[in-house]
């Protein structure tokens, strides 16, 4: 195994700057999500000044020391065949069931948020809850995709795996997915309804079986959206999962770049920046600034939808010529395609979406669960209060916060300059090719924690 390799070093720089930001006092209003309670204690220029620095200091050490990364997996745990299937047919079925569950109570339960199933546990603690799962421990969704699991149920009754056609898209319609699937959670008032939430759900379960029986399992990996980029967000996991040839798990421990050193699809790339930008959307649309350009756009293209879609193809539109740009700068230093040298350099940016999905959602996450605690119990014939944040004093929830998006970006930081060093060659120094990816890291940091530090707008 070996001793920490010196590529990893900036980790622990930065967890001290970290810390001497947050020893600092001052105020700044944040928003981390629905239902904050909490301010900054950290003046905004000290926060953004140093985050950055941070971040532009972690390049800079990389690109003069030069050095390789460390990427050595080390042994956690071993899980035998019995218990890993018998883990697999509770999570399939487990899940299957609450999937039927959330349908019935969508559709004919109380039609009201925070006492209905579907809008307590869909947006949440579903699509947010299973992200969070796949950055810790890598993507569970092959297990429990419930539109899987009923096509894997046809298959058996057939006798034979269902496909009409060979599957010729790519992950094209996943990259549409997540931005429809960003637009819907963050620009309409579906996740606050039961009945749209419910008609949604069923409308992309129906899709997703209809579309595996068309083109098989190849439809389930590379066109559902919360495959693909359940699928993504699993590669900066520091505990991996790996399935044995007798069907147990290996638990191992890996460094969060790790996953990120394999190129991806091109449609990939815009899988990803779409994760950053709908992750950076949603908190950017309850800032202020956000509710000025709404009024603008309202002015220019009329009330509802048609003034947010604007809005939100602009704002991806951006950040995606944004890392175009990148990539051509890039592929000019070190003499590669723009398509290659993008293909290498978009996982590099999932740490950024992952930290900032975590920072973003975890007071989300909290009070859902806490809600859905008292709605189970509340049916049972019993009644309960809960905070679940209580327990989270300020200073911890802000050194959190924090702490998650700078380490974030500082292990995106570290994850490109392997990249860059796997693209350009182990012989050939890669200075200059750190610029513009560092130039575009530094500028995400600093919005997600301008960002998060604004106040929440209704």
């Amino acid at each position: 195994m070996g001793r920490v390799p010196r590529g990893s070093r900036p980790l622990a720089i930065t967890i001290g700057l970290v810390g001497g930001l947050l020893a600092i006092s001052g105020v700044a209003i944040a928003h981390p999500g629905i239902g904050s309670k909490f301010d900054a204690p950290v003046p905004l220029s000290l926060l953004l000044g140093g985050a950055g620095l941070t971040v532009a200091a972690t390049a800079g050490y990389l690109a003069v020391a030069d050095r390789p990364v460390g990427a050595v997996d080390r042994p956690l745990a071993r899980i035998g065949p019995g218990a890993s299937r018998a883990l697999r047919a509770l999570g399939r079925g487990g899940f299957l069931l609450l999937f039927v569950v959330v349908l019935l109570d969508g559709a004919l339960g109380r039609q009201s948020q925070l006492e209905n199933l579907a809008t307590v546990v869909v947006w949440p603690l579903w699509l947010k809850g299973i992200a969070v799962l796949a950055v810790l421990v890598g993507s569970p969704w092959r297990v429990l995709s419930p539109w899987r699991t009923l096509y894997v149920g046809l298959c058996r009754l057939e006798g034979r795996t269902l496909a009409l056609y060979d599957y010729p898209l790519g992950a094209w319609p996943a990259v549409a997915g997540v931005l429809l699937l960003g637009f819907v959670e963050t620009l309409t008032v579906v996740p606050r309804e039961p009945l749209p939430t419910t008609a949604l759900l069923a409308g992309y379960a129906v899709l997703m079986l209809l579309g595996g029986v068309a083109f098989g399992p190849a439809w389930f990996d590379r066109a559902d959206a919360l495959a693909v980029l359940y699928g993504l967000f699993g590669r900066v996991r520091v505990l991996d999962v790996r399935r044995t040839p007798r069907g147990g798990y290996d638990l191992r421990l890996r460094p969060p770049w790790r996953g990120t050193l394999d190129p991806v699809s091109v449609p990939e790339v815009g899988v990803v920046i779409a994760a950053v930008f709908t992750v950076s959307f949603d908190g950017f649309r309850g800032t202020p600034e956000f509710a000025a350009l709404a009024a603008v756009a309202r002015e220019a293209f009329g009330p509802g939808l048609a003034a947010a879609l604007p809005l939100y193809v602009v704002g991806f539109a951006l950040f995606l010529a944004a890392f175009l740009v990148v990539g051509w700068a890039t592929g000019g230093v070190l003499g590669r395609g723009t398509r290659e040298t993008g293909r290498r350099l978009a996982p590099t940016l999932l740490p950024i979406a992952a930290a900032y999905e975590l920072a973003h959602n975890v007071d989300y996450l909290l009070l859902n669960a806490g809600h859905l605690i008292e709605l189970l119990v509340g049916r049972a014939g019993a009644s309960i209060s809960l905070d679940p944040a209580a327990w989270l004093s300020l200073p911890a929830y802000w050194g959190l916060q924090v702490s998650l998006v700078v380490l974030g970006h500082v292990v995106a930081v570290v994850a490109a300059h392997a990249a860059l060093v796997r693209c350009a060659g182990a012989e050939s120094p890669v200075g200059r090719a750190h610029v513009p990816l560092t130039a575009l890291m530094v500028a995400f940091t600093l919005v997600s924690l301008w960002t998060v530090s604004r106040p929440v707008v209704a």
